[in-house]
């Protein structure tokens, strides 16, 4: 067996490589730039070159896919539609797809849900045997120098999101485990599963644990912080998610059966955080 990574050379895709070689797998890394984890077989091409997708699916059995943070339909489209003829002509076994994001019931009209929306579909439609990944918000995020530093010097935990708003952490180690399980059990195929922590938490509660004021942060003005980072389009788009959600508040909570269908138990997210703060 062969198991396909893509964006390994990222947070989240390093991750799920890290935990498949950790289980003795044999990972292939598709990076369009960086290095790939250590012991992965790294393969270099992008999503929208339909030759190189297909030249990494070749001899590939399970597939991690991540698109990057692009969120143009039409490029979506076009990387979507080179990696499900890639892994219909591979013939794979099992491709797990994480949006990145919780998705509304509804259509929303915002790029960052709709673009995954439809390439769930799209995989589906097309026969693969797809299981769904819809992650809430990453503990990992609060990481970041943007939220760690004003943290470390002002002891302020400072995050677009109501203080109030329950949400189901979930940390990107936790997520590569769920990727796993996702790749190999059976009876899955075409399941959307809300991974996330067995309990959610409010950011108040998260910055209390630590002994932090949490300020509940602008999304225009977290916005303007990641265009510098990510460019315009894509921090409009992510910061478009953070408007949604503090509206559509059961977006990002618990679901619990979904744990069980995979088995796994991800960290409390008070227990991640204030692990990470000592």
């Amino acid at each position: 067996m062969t198991f396909l990574v893509m964006n390994a050379a990222g947070a989240q895709g390093g991750a799920v490589a890290r935990r498949l070689l950790a289980e003795g797998l044999a990972v292939r890394a598709f990076t369009r730039s960086g290095p790939a984890p250590e012991g992965a077989r790294p393969f270099t091409g992008d999503l929208a070159d339909g030759a190189a997708v297909k030249a990494a699916f070749d001899g590939v059995t399970h597939a991690s896919v991540m698109l990057p943070m692009v969120y143009d339909p039409g490029t979506v489209d076009l990387y979507v539609r080179n990696v499900r003829d890639a892994a219909l002509a591979a013939g794979v076994r099992r491709l797990v797809f994480n949006t990145g994001n919780r998705l509304p019931a509804a259509q929303t009209g915002v790029p960052a849900f709709e673009t995954r929306r439809r390439a769930g579909d799209d995989l589906r439609a097309a026969g693969l045997p797809v299981v769904e990944l819809r992650p809430p918000i990453y503990l990992d995020n609060l990481a970041a120098p943007w939220v760690a530093g004003p943290l470390a010097a002002d002891g302020v935990l400072a995050y677009p999101l109501p203080a109030d708003l329950p949400v189901a952490w979930l940390s990107h180690a936790d997520l590569a485990a769920a990727t796993h399980a996702a790749l190999t059990l059976d009876g899955l195929e075409g399941a959307i599963l809300n991974v996330g922590a067995a309990e959610a938490v409010t950011s108040a509660d998260l910055a209390a644990a630590i002994g932090a004021r949490f300020h509940a942060q602008d999304p225009a003005a977290f916005e303007a912080a990641l265009s510098a980072l990510a460019g315009p389009a894509t921090a409009a788009a992510v910061a478009d998610t953070y408007r949604w959600a503090a509206a559509d508040r059961p977006l990002l909570a618990a679901d619990p059966a979904a744990l069980d269908l995979l088995g796994v138990r991800p960290a409390a997210p008070i227990d991640w955080l204030t692990g990470r703060s000592r």
